[in-house]
């Protein structure tokens, strides 16, 4: 029962076998649920899915091997005719007609309304005030206006809908997706080691309790706060090609900032050269020599670059190649010297990986980064922190 649904979730690359499929058959033979298509629908989720980056995948394969027996009006790949979502022109409409149009009513009015018309309708309509159509004032459909209506396809004009057929929910979740700030914070997560360290300030209940039943009286202890003990160099390179990923760059230092405690950031132009900096608006005047960096930090700590790799192969390979300054030894010497110093180090990559191959730079960076290069999705940021934490 089901297999062709197991056989889907897995050829769509959701990590489900027979465990997870019999626990679905015993609860289905418990009746831990009503029997409708909605709630096996979550009980499947739950059973099947075991990573918030699978929940848009499992919706649009549930939506897949199900159609035509689950149509909830929030379901994306409701089967409507694709003519009836083309919208063939706005239609404009008086102020005094606008005022004139009322609304249904309730939500359960409008959504009887809806059931009844998708019973009743035989064809396609336009234009029109009552049928689910394009363009009219019916409360159903795309194009027009009503005051208070369901959207099914097309896109927003009005902004009126309290309801909108096609959207999906967990869509931002896809482990392919571009990053924010909640999903970089779950993916550096993963580079976590906990220790206890510096002042007592944090009460110790387990300890007071024990040392009070021992001693016969109020024993209060402390302790340090327990903190991510991981140590982070972060190398952000700005300017140039990296204009377009500032909001995504943006959002990975935010979020390290809050799970790292001891983390330390740097600048730098397309290849770390003998200088780095922390202030942009003061790069010129206000550096911190590169030997100084290599120095002042531990070899603990982890390094990780962040840029698109993009530049000219000279500005890698040989001195005074870089195209701000004459750099007395190439970018390879540095990189190298970073990497030798830091053995846990990565590479994130904005670009989206297909493009790596275009631009000789990349796969330059990608050799002396030993592959150790990533893409900026939930799922490369997750095997980055893998490698990163690795032990060596």
């Amino acid at each position: 029962m089901f297999l062709n649904f197991l056989d889907a979730l897995r050829a769509a690359g959701i990590p489900a076998g027979p465990k997870e499929h019999l626990v679905l058959l015993e609860a289905l033979h418990g009746d831990v649920i009503d029997r409708s298509t909605e709630e096996f629908y979550y009980l499947a989720r739950a059973t099947y899915v075991k990573d918030e980056g699978l929940l848009d995948r499992f919706d649009q394969v549930f939506a897949q091997v199900f159609r035509g027996v689950m149509r909830p009006v929030d379901d994306s790949n409701a089967d409507i005719p694709a003519e009836w979502l083309e919208a063939i022109a706005d239609r404009y409409l008086s102020a005094e007609d606008r005022a004139r149009l009322q609304s249904l009513g309730s939500w359960d009015e409008i959504m009887d309304t809806l059931r009844q018309r998708l019973a009743e309708q035989q064809g396609r309509h336009q234009g029109g005030s009552k049928w689910i159509g394009t363009g009219g004032t019916s409360p159903f459909g795309n194009g027009g206006y009503n005051p208070e209506g369901v959207r099914i396809g097309g896109e927003s004009k009005e902004g009126r809908a309290i309801k909108v057929w096609d959207r999906r929910e967990f869509r931002n979740l896809d482990t392919t997706r571009e990053l924010g700030t909640r999903n970089i914070k779950v993916a550096l997560r993963r580079l976590r080691r906990f220790a206890r360290e510096g002042a007592a300030d944090e009460l110790d209940i387990d300890g007071t309790i024990a040392g009070t039943a021992r001693q016969g009286w109020l024993d209060v202890q402390m302790r340090p706060e327990r903190r991510n003990a991981v140590k982070l160099l972060l190398f952000l390179d700005v300017g140039g090609s990296m204009d377009p990923f500032v909001t995504l760059c943006e959002e990975l230092f935010s979020a390290a900032t809050a799970e790292f405690k001891n983390l330390e950031f740097f600048y730098f132009h397309n290849c770390p050269y003998e200088g780095v900096w922390k202030d942009n608006r003061r790069r010129f005047a206000e550096r911190t020599p590169t030997w100084d960096v290599l120095h002042i930090y531990g070899h603990d700590y982890k390094l990780v670059f962040v840029g698109d790799a993009s530049m000219s192969p000279y500005e890698i390979s040989h001195p005074h190649g870089s195209v701000e300054h004459l750099n007395d030894e190439s970018g390879t010497t540095w990189l190298q010297r970073l990497t030798t110093t830091y053995p846990a180090a990565a590479w994130l990559n904005p670009l989206p990986r297909e493009q790596w191959d275009y631009t000789a730079s990349v796969g330059m960076i990608r050799s002396l980064m030993a592959d150790r290069m990533y893409p900026l999705t939930l799922a490369g940021l997750d095997a980055a922190m893998r490698e990163l934490g690795r032990k060596r």
